[in-house]
């Protein structure tokens, strides 16, 4: 369950990274202000999972798995745009493995069914 546990962290990490990354160098607002108010309205779901995440709660890893299909449609969204399709593949590949990673971590959690 450990490893499960360190894939979600590490694809939600690189999530809030790429979403930093497009906010304030590749996309960014006019206003250093606007760019921070944005980007944190952006992280707020991942931020909101990663208590349960780091306590292996059943329940967080359930809703981990619908916030990373906010982040699956964005990053489909992104490569519909020709200068940041690299982009959203990348975002799209973290979108998946996080839902890979919670889903499997939270039937993992479920008492009495085993893999």
């Amino acid at each position: 369950m450990k490893g499960l546990q360190f894939l979600c962290l590490l694809t939600l990490a690189s999530l809030f990274a790429l979403t930093g990354l497009r906010q304030f160098f590749l996309e960014p607002l006019t206003s250093n202000s606007s760019n921070i108010i944005w980007f944190a309205i952006q992280v707020t779901p991942l931020l909101l999972v990663l208590p349960g995440l780091l306590r292996l709660n059943y329940l967080t890893y359930v809703l981990t798995t619908l916030v990373s299909m906010l982040y699956f449609v964005h990053g489909v969204l992104l490569v519909a745009t020709p200068e940041l399709r690299n982009f959203g593949l990348w975002e799209v590949a973290f979108a998946i493995g996080l839902i890979a990673a919670a889903s499997f971590g939270a039937k993992k959690l479920v008492p009495g069914i085993s893999l």
